[in-house]
């Protein structure tokens, strides 16, 4: 313990041997970084209630979630399915060969076609505010209980749409 209580005695005396600065400079130094435009997005499944043939139209919601760099110009379109022979005036739910009809939509007034903006399709935009002030979109989907969904079979169906954020 003496030992190492001297040898900082030591150095503290050849600190204090040194003369104060008599002078001083300085040079700017530049800082910088880039901010990218950029998003993230998401989306819940859309499940539709257990359909009854003559039961009355079915209708369910989803969500897409989008997190955005502030002033970012958004929007949000939706393919038409992978389903064969669906378009976007009547999208299709497969179960093997047979098909349901339903379609999604941007409101719940269930009026405009969500989809690329060809035709009557609709893509949903905005201006975002940041990361921190996430935007979340409502997905508005309608199963009607058609001459063409009473004669389908029993069984599971279903589709894949892509969501597609262009920014």
């Amino acid at each position: 313990m003496l030992k190492s209580c001297a040898a900082v005695a030591a150095v503290l005396a050849v600190l204090a041997s040194f003369a104060a600065p008599a002078a001083t400079k300085t040079t700017p130094m530049t800082v910088s970084a880039t901010l990218v435009d950029t998003c993230l997005v998401t989306a819940t499944s859309l499940i539709f209630p257990p359909y009854v043939p003559a039961a009355g139209t079915l209708k369910a919601t989803s969500t897409i979630s989008l997190r955005c760099t502030n002033g970012v110009q958004y929007g949000v379109g939706m393919s038409v399915g992978t389903t064969a022979g669906e378009t976007y005036a009547q999208r299709l739910l497969a179960g093997g060969a047979n098909t349901l009809q339903y379609n999604i939509y941007t409101s719940n007034a269930y009026s405009s076609v969500w989809g690329d903006g060809s035709g009557t399709t609709q893509i949903v935009s905005g201006n975002a505010a940041g990361f921190a002030t996430p935007i979340t979109l409502t997905v508005y989907g309608e199963l009607p209980d058609s001459a063409a969904n009473q004669a389908a079979v029993p069984g599971n169906y279903s589709d894949t749409i892509l969501v597609v954020l262009t920014y």
